[in-house]
This record gives C-alpha cells, sequence and structure tokens, in this order.
C-alpha cells in the first residue's frame, strides 16, 4: 500500500521513530513476513536518508523503521558524487519520495581525517584522498569561524551537504521549489541515540 506523506508528516515520522529509539521503546515496525511479501512488486518509502556508512549510524533501527520505509544512500563522511546524487534524484522522481535526510554524526572518521589532513598539510593515500578533498571546503569554513572541534565540523558539513545536493540537482531543486521535497540535515550522538536538527531547505 502506498503512503504519500508531505515533507513536514514525513520529518515527524522519523522523529517519533528517533525518540522510540533513544528511548529504548522501538516497535520494529513493518519487519514480519506479511510486509515483506507485500512490498515484492514495487516500493513507497517515505524518506531518503543520505548518511555516514559509520556501522554504528544505522538509519532503519535509529529511525526505528521497516522494510520499504526508507531509501537509503551512505557513503564515508556523506560524501556527495555522481552516484549518490543519481540516486537520490531517482528516489524522488521515481519513487516520489518527499523527504531527504543529510544525517551526519558527531566523532566521525571521515572529518576527523579531513581535520588531520588539514591541518598538517599531509593528505592520505588512495582514494581515501578524495573523501578528504570533498570534506575539506566544510572544514575551512569551520576553522575560518573558528570552530575547531571536529563535531562543529561535522555540523558545517551537514550544512554544506545539504545545500549541494540542492545546488547540484536540478531535479531536486525543482521538487523543493513546487513544495514536493524538503532537504533536512541532522547531527547525531552516538551516544545518546539521538538525531539533532541542524538545517532545513524547503517547506517543512
Amino acid at each position: 500500500m502506498a503512503t504519500y506523506l508531505t515533507p513536514a508528516l514525513a520529518w515527524r515520522r522519523l522523529r517519533e521513530g528517533n525518540e522510540r529509539f533513544v528511548s529504548g521503546q522501538s516497535s520494529h515496525p513493518n519487519q514480519d513476513a506479511s510486509r515483506r511479501s507485500s512490498l515484492v512488486e514495487n516500493q513507497h518509502p517515505f524518506a531518503v536518508i543520505f548518511g555516514c556508512s559509520d556501522s554504528r549510524l544505522a538509519a532503519e533501527i535509529i529511525f526505528d523503521l521497516g522494510l520499504g520505509d526508507a531509501f537509503v544512500v551512505r557513503t564515508a563522511g556523506q560524501v556527495i558524487d555522481d552516484a549518490v546524487l543519481g540516486s537520490l534524484e531517482y528516489s524522488v522522481s521515481e519513487l516520489a519520495v518527499p523527504l531527504i535526510v543529510v544525517l551526519g554524526h558527531d566523532s566521525c572518521g571521515a572529518v576527523s581525517a579531513t581535520k588531520t589532513a588539514v591541518e598538517t598539510g599531509k593528505m592520505p593515500i588512495g582514494f581515501i584522498r578524495d573523501l578528504v578533498e570533498r570534506i575539506t571546503p566544510s572544514v575551512l569554513t569551520s576553522l575560518r569561524n573558528d570552530q575547531h572541534e571536529v563535531n562543529d565540523m561535522v555540523v558545517e558539513h551537514v550544512k554544506q551537504t545539504s545545500q549541494r545536493l540542492v545546488d547540484s540537482s536540478r531535479v531536486i531543486s525543482t521538487a523543493i521549489d513546487t513544495g514536493r521535497v524538503a532537504v533536512i540535515g541532522l547531527s547525531y550522538s552516538l551516544a545518546e541515540g539521538r538525531a539533532e536538527f541542524i538545517s532545513g531547505v524547503g517547506d517543512l
């Protein structure tokens, strides 16, 4: 059964799921055999969650979701590339998802590596360098704003990533302009389990 929500209602549903998770009262919805069977022919997720690949940041768990609820895209440091943008555009244009969530977290290893690279001038080897190069603008902005802690840089990176999604994708920006989609940035606390609102683009 299709469930079409407004961006505001989708965000409310995520908030409520995260509250259940934080309080230890997760209901583990939509995880049974009948739900699995109902999704064989199609899917109607109500949010797309673009988050860090960190093993402690499992989107379906921290928002107390089940099968078919969220379209999830993950890269280390929630770094954008063409595949990420294509995946997000697919969720908006083909699956009619009303809410895009950019999900960062405290003590992020990718952001920490970027902070070290900026401070020492020594870049990591291999493709980790590509991650660091993409996160560097966020770290530099934090430093310019006299914010030197990794968690401040995480917040800045979530803000910049959210805005870059909108600036980079005409599909996403058009959907926002018509009021069909909103983009929100969240920062997750590893210790507390809470996803805090940081920024939003579009009507919520």
